[in-house]
């Protein structure tokens, strides 16, 4: 299905449900109303006189045939389509969803030939700058996808001058007869799901035509047969899918020869997940010795190999997947990963690409410069360009009146972008609150029940943001003033610096000087610790916060031990930078906005040489080849994933991994996985408790009750296992937040995690929330779990449990 679109606009969005706008000139479209970014149909406009405003206009042409499948994702991660989260057009209310992050639906186009419908994303297109001709009007071919619903076109516009307006109009997407079966995101081994398939006829004839529904990897009854479907009308078939065991399920369901649909899921154990992980990187062959379990269950054993090829491809990496995280530390970090991009690439030798970000990130005659990356390019500018105005848009929402502690993340990134005019007076504004909060003496922030670890490591952080600002005369003196007060600080309470993270953070910091730097880097030397597979970690001390008061990761403070170190001759440096490489994670990079924002600049300082034009990387069970790939210099530039599955793996065995030829900038991270058999076993200081239905009906909310008692003074995360097809009842969530017994909960497919608070000694808690069953059978649930927050430490859990869902 291929349509055309011909508008005036420099935003167009196109999604199924609400679509989120942003812009991609921020200048003009901060103006913009909030009706206005929320999709709604009716806009403000702020019309300067005698302006002319664009011309906005969708037309549907003529039938074409059917395009070949769209190309592979832009150089890094692409923004077009960017996958964007919202509610139903049909639903009541409107939310909005910052989530850029590639869905694992959206599937791309098969490449077959033959009729059928596979890709189904829900926003499938995303322009921030489409430039019109002198009469208002640009044309932008599209692909529509598969899926066969109402999509919703929102378009903004604004003249050179600044005069502004928009529109929503939609289209539809149909077939004259189609079947759509209703599968949920996922199934457990052993669950029977009622799966209803809808056959819907939209023309004027009855319709008689056979369904087949099939499906690999699980059984199917109840198909095929022939259905009868009234003009205009609709018919709901219902097959039984058992899933004996783990593992990929492809799903086809056809209606004769007039339509036919493709669609996956996955089946996931039902068992305890256990798993090892070795890490390092690949200047030579690793050898390492995994012993898998010897009652894992039948299918869930998979051994998954990741490969970063050095700064250039964490780089990359980060560029696609950055725009999808949306905390303040998260808008903060991306802001810094664009502005530094062009820093970095010069640094790791890709002096093009560098030049290329500039010209994407400068402007010219007040907007953007629209030049299109090169196919195959380094960097995809255009990514760039929605990055920064993503994090822009963000950032302002967030500065309307920010903590010090978010003002001081923000300033660096902002700053980063000074031909940015939203973003300069930003980052100058927030570099005089975060100077504001310097006490007399020499400390920033701090407040009632804080420790004096947290506040020197506060006032680090503050002091690296009144550097970064420190680039015109008065903010030159504004630095040396923060940071001669500081540095006083520091040197007073040296004496009370006890853990290796804070003397890390002080020395990233550029504070100390002299032999108060040499004391502390002795000091975070002797708190390394080494694993078994040779790499380097800096571990964080019981009760050691970060500025924000919540415990830092275990990356981060391993980032910063690199930071602290660099050009000592005694530390690490490789040894942690293989922890670094081997800890890092495609979607979510180190885990949080504080740790990518400075294990990035780590990986970058550590792995600078350039990369052979081919590499050849193997992984080997005793002696035999499990699995192999063999990369080219453009495949290089990604973070390269293996994995397949390691039946046979029970016991002690011996792992090799190998790169030909060896490459010392190139990591990996190696991780065996299976699922056993729940045992019981102690509890480690708390108990959890949860009361659930095990029989429900579908479409009528159950009450979850759970009840936790644990340690006093403890931040913890509650992972409540749901069924295939359970959703939860975000209201109900809610008010749990609202009445501050837990801090903030997310849901995703199969599982609800709550955060709580620290709570007092003898003083359990205690919530209930509502989930609804969308689907009939018989599920399984994993295990809930009670953990430690940002701690690989489960105080308690309970077992699966099975529902009967009528």
């Amino acid at each position: 299905m291929k349509r055309t679109v011909i508008i005036g606009a420099v935003c167009l969005v196109i999604g199924f449900g609400l679509a989120v706008f942003l812009a991609g000139n921020m200048r003009s479209a901060f103006g913009s109303s909030a009706s206005a970014l929320a999709g709604d149909a009716s806009f403000q406009r702020n019309e300067p006189e005698e302006e002319q405003l664009a011309k906005v206009v969708l037309k549907e042409m003529p039938a074409e045939p059917a395009p070949p499948p769209p190309p592979p994702p832009p150089a890094m991660g692409g923004v077009s389509p960017v996958v964007e989260g919202g509610i139903s057009a049909d639903a009541p209310g409107a939310a909005e969803a910052d989530d850029f992050s590639p869905s694992d639906e959206d599937e791309k186009p098969s490449s077959s030939g033959a009729p059928g419908r596979a890709w189904f994303p829900e926003t499938f297109l995303f322009e921030p700058l489409v430039v019109t001709d002198a009469s208002g009007l640009a044309t932008l071919p599209v692909r529509v996808p598969d899926r066969l619903t109402r999509w919703r076109v929102l378009a903004l516009a604004h003249s050179r001058s600044g005069a502004q307006s928009g529109a929503v109009t939609s289209f539809v997407g149909t077939l004259p007869t189609y079947v759509d079966p209703v599968l949920p995101a996922f199934l457990r081994a052993g669950d029977v799901a009622r799966v209803p398939v809808q056959v819907v006829n939209t023309t004027d004839a009855v319709v008689e035509a056979p369904l087949k529904f099939e499906a690999t990897g699980v059984a199917v009854e109840g198909a095929p047969r022939t259905v009868r479907v009234p003009a205009r009308g609709s018919v709901v078939e219902y097959v039984t899918v058992r899933a004996s065991g783990p593992g990929p399920v492809a799903v086809r369901a056809a209606l004769g020869d007039a339509d036919r649909v493709e669609r996956s899921l996955e089946v996931w154990p039902t068992g305890m997940p256990v798993m090892q992980t070795r890490g390092g990187t690949l200047a030579a062959p690793r050898t390492v010795s995994l012993s898998g379990p010897e009652d894992a269950q039948p299918g869930s054993e998979r051994v998954r190999l990741q490969v970063y090829p050095g700064g250039v491809g964490v780089l990359r990496s980060e560029l696609a997947s950055a725009g999808g995280r949306t905390s303040s530390e998260d808008v903060a970090y991306a802001l810094l990963l664009a502005g530094r991009m062009p820093e970095l690439l010069t640094a790791l030798g890709e002096p093009a690409a560098a030049a290329m970000v500039k010209s994407a990130l400068s402007q010219k005659e007040g907007r953007l410069t629209t030049s299109r990356s090169p196919e195959g390019a380094l960097v995809d500018g255009n990514a760039v360009r929605v990055l920064v105005a993503q994090s822009t848009q963000r950032a302002l929402r967030l500065s309307r009146a920010p903590d010090v502690a978010s003002a001081a993340l923000l300033v660096e990134g902002a700053l980063l972008h000074p031909d940015n005019p939203v973003l300069a007076r930003l980052g100058e504004r927030l570099a005089g609150v975060v100077a504001g909060a310097q006490r007399p003496d020499g400390t920033c922030q701090g407040g009632e029940g804080w420790s004096l670890q947290r506040l020197l490591v506060a006032t680090a952080d503050c002091a690296q943001a009144v550097v970064s600002a420190g680039g015109t005369p008065a903010g030159f003196r504004r630095s040396a003033r923060f940071t001669t007060l500081a540095s006083g600080a520091l040197e007073r309470n040296r004496a009370h610096v006890k853990d290796g993270y804070t003397a890390a953070a002080l020395l990233a910091s550029g504070l100390a000087k002299g032999s108060l730097r040499d004391s502390l880097r002795a000091q975070v030397r002797e708190a390394l610790k080494t694993r078994e597979d040779g790499s380097a970690y800096l571990p964080v001390a019981t009760g050691v916060v970060a500025a924000n008061g919540e415990a830092p990761s275990e990356a981060e403070a391993t980032a910063l031990a690199v930071l602290g170190l660099e050009g000592d001759e005694k530390a690490p440096l490789a040894d942690l930078g293989a922890s670094l490489l081997s800890g890092y994670h495609p979607a979510r990079g180190w885990g949080s906005g504080r740790a990518n924002r400075v294990a990035l600049r780590a990986v970058v300082r550590l792995f600078k040489a350039p990369l052979p034009s081919q590499v050849r990387v193997v992984l080997e069970r005793d002696g035999q080849v499990v699995t192999e790939g063999t990369y080219d210099a453009q495949a290089l530039r990604e973070v390269r994933v293996l994995e397949t599955s390691a039946a046979g793996s029970a016991g002690a065995h011996s792992w090799t991994v190998r790169a030909e030829p060896a490459v010392p900038g190139l990591g990996y991270s190696l991780a065996l996985s299976a699922a056993v058999p729940w045992k019981a076993e102690g509890t480690d200081g708390g108990e959890l408790v949860i009361r659930s239905p095990r029989e429900a009906r579908v479409g009528q909310p159950v009450e979850v009750a759970v009840q936790a008692s644990t340690p006093a003074g403890l931040s913890l995360e509650l992972r409540h296992s749901l069924p295939a097809g359970v959703q939860v009842d975000p209201a109900s969530l809610d008010a749990l937040v609202s009445e501050g017994s837990v801090s903030s909960w997310t849901s995703e497919d199969g599982a609800v995690t709550l955060k709580l608070p620290p709570r007092g000694h003898a003083e359990p808690f205690q919530g209930t929330f509502r989930v609804i069953p969308t689907l009939a059978g018989t599920f399984q649930t994993g295990a809930s779990s009670l953990w430690v927050e940002n701690q690989p430490v489960r105080l308690s859990y309970v077992p699966p449990a099975t529902w009967a869902v009528r």
